[in-house]
């Protein structure tokens, strides 16, 4: 410690410290939804090629058997802000957790390829529900000094369910039980939907509603210290009432507030054009085009799940100490170096042991770099930017491009794999992340450590969006 505090300034920091406590352990448990969504994205990638097999499903309907569950997030996602505004943000969690269960039954239980589409189209709904909700229930209930780690842990979460996908594919691999990679992940669906219960609502959405008196019991719980509960009360009226028009209205009536949507769509879109998903859903088939065999490519499929892990956590213990831009930027250029890599080595024919271990190293790279920025940024970035009176409205129109652009890509992979080659393919990935470095420098704001009050305040005032933070 430096310098000498006063007894009242350190009874604040304690007060400070025990209301990040709280709502940091509400947020991990909100969080768990992006353990969900991990799940559900990562499994489909070493069960495709039993099912493939079961099913005697070519290209195209594998594109579709694993973009299904993109298609129904990206439905789901549009009602997911209705949803929310509705039943509040733990109620749409709820729904969502129902959801996983269900279609993660369907899915396990399919006796044909149709079956196995609609079972996917209900953990899409899910998915798209839970992935608008769980970000913004955690930046309505966490504070400016933690925020955007906390938002972050949610991406962590996916990673994590992603990896534990891949480990569960791998040990299972060997006798091809795809029915037990599927079925297995109704335990998780079930403790999620045991948690929500517990969830309070959030204090924004309480004051949305009308019932002050609710919110401030909750901010109280979560913050502890009265005076700074109610500080934050008044600055959530405040802002509530300096606008009659939400959503659509405010959408139409208000330039300032359409340059926030845009931003975090094409945010939204780029993240997508950076090539991660379509490695995370057929990881397994891009280690084949190298010529690993087929238990070889489930496990570099696992590699790949743990480095998108662990570098995650890197960007929640960064992200509120560097900032949202440098470590954007450095992700970008980390993902484009590396599918450089990747494309230049599946030209040439990476046959030998040694360029297949180099090409490995790559694919890990470019997970790295994504993990550090691209990921769980994109998404914090999208919450925060956001105002108060449209921002379900601005991260429903953010969550549903993030889907269809998604759907999109898993859709069309395997055909552009088969028809462009492998080695385009990623270079033109490669192409996309150098244009997202593009899109940082000139749009997106530094938002560490700034309230969302104050962002907005920005907003309205016509600042440029690089500069909303300042």
């Amino acid at each position: 410690m430096v310098g000498i505090a006063s007894s009242s300034s350190e009874g604040l920091s304690t007060q400070q410290s025990r209301s990040t406590a709280r709502a940091t352990t509400l947020g991990i448990l909100a969080a768990l939804a992006g353990l969900m969504f991990g799940l559900d994205t990562g499994v489909v990638a070493g069960a495709l090629p039993f099912i493939a097999t079961d099913f005697h499903a070519g290209d195209a309907l594998q594109g579709w058997i694993v973009s299904s569950m993109m298609a129904g997030a990206a439905v789901g996602s549009l009602f997911a802000g209705r949803i929310s505004v509705r039943f509040g943000r733990t109620g749409a969690m709820l729904g969502a957790a129902i959801l996983f269960l269900l279609g993660t039954l369907l899915c396990a239980l399919a006796p044909g390829a149709a079956v196995m589409i609609v079972g996917r189209l209900f953990l899409g709904l899910a998915v798209g529900v839970a992935a608008f909700a769980a970000p913004l229930y955690i930046s309505e209930i966490t504070v400016e000094s933690v925020r955007g780690a906390m938002i972050s842990f949610y991406q962590l979460m996916v990673s994590l369910g992603i990896f534990l996908a891949f480990v569960s594919d791998s040990l299972l691999a060997s006798g091809g039980h795809w029915r037990w990679m599927l079925g297995v992940m109704a335990l998780p669906a079930s403790c999620f939907l045991g948690i929500v219960l517990i969830l309070p609502h959030s204090p924004r959405w309480l004051m949305m509603r009308g019932e002050k008196e609710r919110a401030r019991r909750v901010l109280q719980s979560l913050r502890s210290d009265e005076e700074v509960a109610e500080a934050e009360l008044v600055d959530i009226q405040s802002r509530l009432q300096k606008s009659s028009d939400a959503g659509l209205g405010l959408f139409r009536s208000n330039p300032n507030f359409r340059r926030t949507v845009f931003l975090g769509m094409l945010l939204q879109i780029m993240q997508q054009l950076s090539g991660i998903n379509a490695l995370l859903y057929y990881a397994p088939r891009v280690f084949q085009a190298a010529h690993f065999g087929t238990n070889a490519s489930i496990w570099a499929t696992t590699l790949v799940g743990l480095t998108n892990m662990a570098l995650t956590g890197v960007a929640i213990a960064c992200v509120d100490r560097w900032g949202r831009r440098p470590l954007l930027i450095l992700s970008c250029g980390i993902a484009a170096f590396s599918l450089v890599g990747v494309g230049t080595l599946l030209a040439i024919g990476a046959q030998s042991f040694g360029l297949q271990l180099l090409l490995c190293g790559f694919v890990l790279l470019f997970v790295a770099g994504f993990a550090i920025g691209e990921g769980p940024l994109v998404w914090t970035l999208c919450s925060e930017v956001q105002p108060t009176r449209g921002r379900d409205f601005g991260i429903g129109c953010s969550t549903v491009t993030n889907w269809a652009a998604n759907w999109a890509i898993s859709n069309m992979f395997p055909l552009g794999m088969a028809m462009m080659g492998a080695s385009s393919t990623f270079l033109l990935f490669a192409v996309f992340n150098g244009l997202f470095i593009l899109v940082t420098v000139l749009f997106v704001p530094e938002t560490k450590g700034v309230s969302l009050e104050r962002l907005e305040a920005n907003l309205f005032a016509g600042r440029r969006l690089r500069d909303l933070g300042r």
